[in-house]
């Protein structure tokens, strides 16, 4: 006898379903230090087919290794004074906030730094474009991680009409000059975009209107983004032609599949440093110094948080 075809309604239930237990392992990946991998002890894993836990323990495996690679990216970033920019553009919802929190999750944050920029003040606004972005450009041995950059006038400014159109133009006159002027400084910029169907785009906003820890993502320039899916691709397009230069390249990231993305974008950045291990000399961890005298006094009750768990 054959199976039934799954009705769309079931469909729809199964992908909400699994963009649940999603959300469950992105707060498993944060707490992977108390819970057994073998399953021996520590917090359930989501239930679900045996596939589906299969492939999720995978992913969960190559993320932990490629994180320990970019320990090792990072440990020698800083040993080798090297200076590094990295670009996540994309779609709102296209899952760049997801790989910047994997990418830096155990990289030192004074080192590792995330730049993500609010709308320009109207001082800001009154500078030279580029200005407020020069004053998070890394210091020998940091990396700079930019949550959207330079790019929004090449994308939202020009699709909201939030630039002139001598704007528009000045902006691509300068950026592949300002990009080479970085890369002859001497700081390595790499540029990533995160490219998703307007059908997953749709429905990572549902998930956003209908989950309460989820809504704040959800801001009225998304909504006002839905309408306009066409003229911000015709705004990508433009800026891969004008902006994709030798010397700093885009990269496109499939992201339909969230996890696959995440890994295939450290892979690559990974792939793109010549990093070392490094030899740091083993740490002693001296004795405590005692004193007769030392008295260490309690607590007052009051001062103490309840112990509710």
């Amino acid at each position: 006898m054959s199976k039934p075809s799954e009705t769309q309604a079931e469909k729809l239930i199964r992908r909400v379903r699994q963009e649940l237990i999603d959300d469950y392992d992105e707060e498993l990946e944060m707490e992977r230090e108390d819970w057994d991998m073998t399953g021996a002890g520590g917090p359930k894993r989501p239930a679900g087919p045996e596939a589906s836990r299969t492939a999720r323990n995978r992913y969960f495996r190559e993320l932990f290794r490629l994180q320990g690679e970019l320990v090792k990216m990072h440990d020698w970033i800083v040993a080798n004074g090297h200076r590094m920019v990295i670009l996540f553009e994309g779609r709102d919802a296209a899952g760049k906030g997801g790989v910047i929190k994997r990418i830096t999750q155990h990289l030192n944050p004074r080192v590792a730094r995330v730049a993500a920029l609010p709308a320009p003040s109207n001082r800001e606004r009154t500078q030279w474009y580029f200005q407020r972005y020069v004053a998070h450009l890394p210091a020998a041995g940091e990396m700079v991680l930019f949550d959207r950059s330079w790019y929004n006038r090449a994308g939202v400014e020009r699709v909201m009409g939030f630039c002139s159109e001598g704007e528009y133009e000045e902006f691509f006159r300068t950026a592949p000059e300002f990009e080479k002027m970085l890369v002859r400084s001497g700081i390595q910029l790499i540029k990533y975009w995160f490219s998703i169907s307007d059908e997953e785009q749709e429905f990572r906003f549902s998930c956003r209107i209908n989950d309460p820890l989820k809504q704040w993502k959800l801001s009225p320039m998304d909504l006002e983004s839905r309408k306009r899916w066409e003229l911000y691709t015709k705004a990508k397009e433009i800026m891969f032609e004008r902006t994709h230069i030798p010397e700093a390249p885009w990269w496109v990231v499939q992201g339909e599949d969230k996890k696959k993305a995440r890994l295939n974008c450290i892979h690559h950045l990974l792939s793109q440093v010549p990093y070392q291990p490094v030899t740091h000399p083993a740490v002693d961890l001296p004795p405590r110094v005692r004193h007769p005298g030392y008295r260490r006094e309690p607590i007052p009750a009051k001062m103490i948080v309840p112990e509710l768990y």
